[in-house]
């Protein structure tokens, strides 16, 4: 069982790595994953309680408390107010220690410039009074930053230091060597050697002491404005989901808090509003914005007995539901919970610095000390030697060890999310970018999953006849053929008359009676049987196969009508996906059951050169663990439930967001926009982000390295010293730069469908013959937001004599029946001068 939980009191990677290794030693405790930046903990485990948990994360140092837990009042860590609440209290300590640290620069370093003094805090007429007026300017300063002694001395008390630690080492350790002077210098004062005592105000510490703390506040202030960024896109998500709901108890309606929604409510939801919970219309109807769940812009209607999202847009319409799924549950908290999951995930790739973290503050500490000793033990006059052992302890940065993997992650699979691309975790992130080999299934991935008519061939009868027939002998028919066979005669307004008879032949093809005839419709076997001679469909049934089409014969009384071509179109974007897939090295494998020829010809539309056809559903999750067995990192996308055991195979899984739920569990990466393009950009997202990961953690292993070498007095030979001030400066600058090289994964620009997409498939539309000369022409219609809406359009092109138009809110399209007369500028035309757009 998944565990999460929110932890409290982390300052830097060894703080993480300290809480992960004591939860680790718990038996029980599985997968521990300890994340700095979310400050957060998730875990596998059954047999351990949630006291137990938090007992061994508080017997390290640090608080804890399971997440969402509705006792906690205060911002929980990693969420938007616990940021804010963050860089209000850093912003507050770093403009006061600043303030403050203005009189302490100008008494300790104004006389240098020039400046004027009093001769009672000279440090040539006074100087234990200068050294004591210094002491008195740090107290203020370090009240203010008292956390970081009580952190950092807590954490070496507990034998497991951290940042604070190494900043609490190198302040205090100056602040006492200004203590020591100043007692020296009042020894000498009272023996009457001034000059020594005056010697020795020029070796005072204080300034530096207090200027670490307000320069690493500073370096942490800039850190956390850097860090909220990061969380944007998930204020984006949380930001659509609805505060309120209007729900109706006894008839009456009242406002409610959305937390309070329950299954079986009836709630009311006006135009402009969101849907506040999952659930089913039951009254009323309205033209829902669901683009932030499938990318679609054009508003869907819906009505009695449709399904509703939670966060979808009602923009017009009012409509009565019944709450199927609230809170939690809902396929809105779902999609939030996995995209914050995600950006809490650890790749394998941050396994070397977690470990590094864990022994890098006491390597830190023991470097400080050896710095000291060897250079005493070359000569170097103590205040030489404190000075290079403080800069080391207070240069040295955990934390861009620690920032590296998940600033990027969290940014990484932030901006995916924005686009329809939920990755599930930090694993699935980085193996997607290692993949060289996508297989794909056809049906429903590569195309649309919905067959259509493509042509219409009259051997018996005429084309309006054929078409006539068919549709009136499948209208009872809940095959997909079926449903293409219907939607073709109602595009085209083609009467039919339903079958008085019907009997279907599972897998054959349907019986009927129309009118007085026996219809038949199906395989060309199905007709055979019943003595309907085909031979005449022979070379037109090879022509549809070598197309990798499907036909529907029809027969009436025994002799053959004519044959409608069916097919599952490609998607607009399933070759543009399939060429940039080659461009980034990843070669398209297509997986299907179907024959061999049908494959063929949607493989070849498409530009897929390796086909694997005629595979059964048990068979897809072998011919994964083939291609893995080459040696290939194969990806698998696909839809449906028989492509669940493929997707669990394959290294990755990515699902079709339209596809079963089955199919969605079994995956590591979903496209909630069902395009194929983004299973490119989720590959090209997962590489730049590994690609970032690994500039942080080069900068960061650099980074300490070099500037450790630096402090401790390396290239003081040619004259470069590092004072612990700088020091400071330079360890707030090092996480910094780690969190803006991340932030840059926020101008990733993924490919975009509209720019890739093909045009739309022309499906069959019926010619003019001896009945009316009339034209079908099919319109998209643009800016159609209701059901008034589409009353203006059709108003508009039925003003034309003799025009009949269908329109579809849904689709954004306009079915125009017209006499030959009318022009197809005319409608636009019209459509355009009635306020909306249309193509």
């Amino acid at each position: 069982m998944k565990r999460s939980f929110v932890i409290t009191g982390m300052s830097c990677a060894a703080c993480s790595a300290r809480v992960e290794k004591a939860v680790s030693a718990l038996a029980g405790a599985e997968n521990v994953s300890v994340n700095l930046l979310t400050n957060s903990m998730t875990l596998e485990s059954a047999a351990l309680s949630d006291e137990e948990i938090i007992k061994a994360v508080k017997n390290a140092g640090y608080g804890a408390y399971v997440k969402g837990a509705p006792t906690q009042k205060a911002a929980a860590p990693g969420t938007e107010d616990s940021y804010s609440a963050d860089i209000k209290r850093r912003r507050r300590a770093l403009i006061w220690s600043f303030i403050l640290l203005v009189p302490l620069m100008y008494v300790s370093m104004g006389h240098m410039l020039g400046l004027p003094l009093p001769n009672a805090a000279s440090p040539l007429h006074n100087p234990s009074n200068f050294a004591l007026l210094q002491l008195l300017l740090c107290i203020p300063i370090v009240i203010i930053n008292i956390g970081y002694y009580t952190r950092g001395f807590g954490a070496l008390l507990r034998r497991s230091p951290n940042m604070d630690s190494l900043i609490a080492l190198g302040s205090a350790a100056s602040l006492v060597y200004g203590i020591f002077m100043l007692f020296k210098m009042n020894i000498l004062t009272s023996a009457g050697d001034k000059a020594a005592a005056a010697e020795l105000a020029h070796n005072l510490y204080f300034e530096s002491s207090v200027m670490i703390l307000a320069l690493i506040n500073l370096g942490k202030y800039m850190e956390a404005l850097s860090k909220g960024r990061t969380t944007d896109a998930l204020k984006k998500l949380n930001s659509l989901a609805p505060q309120s709901a209007l729900r109706e108890t006894d008839g009456s309606v009242s406002e409610i808090d959305a937390s309070e929604i329950r299954t079986g409510d009836i709630l009311h939801v006006r135009p402009g509003s969101r849907v506040p919970a999952d659930g089913v219309i039951i009254e009323g109807g309205g033209a829902l914005d669901e683009s932030m769940l499938t990318g679609e812009s054009m508003p869907v209607y819906k009505t009695e007995g449709a399904i509703v999202n939670t966060a979808t847009v009602n923009t017009d319409g009012f409509f009565r539901m019944r709450v199927t799924a609230a809170g939690s549950e809902t396929s809105f908290s779902r999609i939030v919970r996995m995209v914050e999951e995600a950006s809490a995930s650890k790749p394998p790739i941050s396994r070397l610095a977690d470990r590094i973290s864990g022994i890098f503050v006491p390597i830190v500490i023991g470097i400080s000390l050896a710095v000291l000793i060897i250079w005493l033990a070359l000569g170097a006059d103590f205040s030489t030697a404190l000075t290079r052992a403080i800069s080391v302890l207070v240069v040295s940065c955990p934390c861009a060890l620690g920032l590296a993997t998940p600033v990027a992650v969290m940014v990484g699979t932030g901006r995916s999310a924005e686009n329809g691309i939920l990755i599930r975790g930090g694993e699935a992130l980085e193996y997607s970018g290692k993949i060289n080999t996508l297989v794909t299934d056809k049906t429903g991935t590569l195309t649309q999953g919905e067959p259509v008519v493509t042509g219409v061939i009259p051997l018996g009868a005429s084309e309006r006849e054929l078409l006539g027939l068919t549709a009136s002998a499948e209208s009872r028919s809940e095959h997909p053929l079926a449903k293409a066979v219907m939607r073709c005669a109602e595009g085209t307004r083609l009467s039919y008359t339903a079958p008085t008879e019907f009997e279907n032949v599972a897998g054959r093809g349907i019986r009927a009676q129309v009118s007085g005839k026996t219809v038949l419709c199906g395989k060309p076997e199905f007709l055979q049987e019943n003595g309907v001679n085909t031979a005449a469909a022979r070379d037109h049934l090879a022509a549809i196969a070598e197309k990798g089409e499907t036909p529907l014969l029809t027969a009436a009384d025994g002799c053959l009508a004519g044959i409608l071509a069916c097919a599952d179109t490609l998607r607009p974007t399933s070759r543009a996906a399939v060429d940039a897939f080659r461009e980034i090295g990843v070669e398209t494998v297509m997986l299907t059951g179907d024959n061999e020829l049908t494959a063929r010809s949607i493989a070849q539309k498409a530009h897929i050169t390796h086909v694997i056809s005629g595979v059964l559903p048990d068979g897809k999750a072998q011919e994964i663990s083939r291609l893995k067995a080459e040696g290939r990192k194969v990806a698998m996308l696909g839809d449906g439930i028989n492509d669940a055991p493929a997707l669990r195979t394959a290294d990755i899984g990515i699902a079709i967001g339209a596809g079963t739920d089955v199919a969605i569990e079994s995956a590591d990466i979903i496209l909630m926009h069902s395009d194929p393009v983004d299973a490119v950009n989720a590959v090209r997202m997962s590489r730049a982000v590994i690609k970032n990961i690994k500039e942080n953690l080069f900068w960061a292993f650099f980074y300490n390295v070099l500037i450790i070498s630096v402090a401790a007095g390396a290239l003081s030979g040619v004259g470069i010293n590092m004072s612990p001030m700088i020091a400071a400066a330079a360890m707030s600058l090092s996480s910094l730069f780690v969190v803006t090289n991340a932030l840059r994964l926020r101008r990733f620009k993924p490919i975009a469908p509209e720019e890739t997409a093909l045009a739309a498939p022309e499906e069959y539309i019926l010619s003019n013959d001896t009945e009316g000369h009339n034209i079908m022409i099919k319109l998209k219609i643009g800016g159609m937001m209701c059901q008034n809406c589409v009353k203006h359009v059709k108003k508009a092109l039925e003003a034309f004599p003799g025009v009949s138009a269908d329109i579809d809110l849904a689709k954004g399209e306009a079915s125009v029946n017209a006499p030959d007369t009318v022009s197809r500028e005319e409608l636009i035309k019209a459509v355009t001068d009635a306020g909306y757009e249309a193509e």
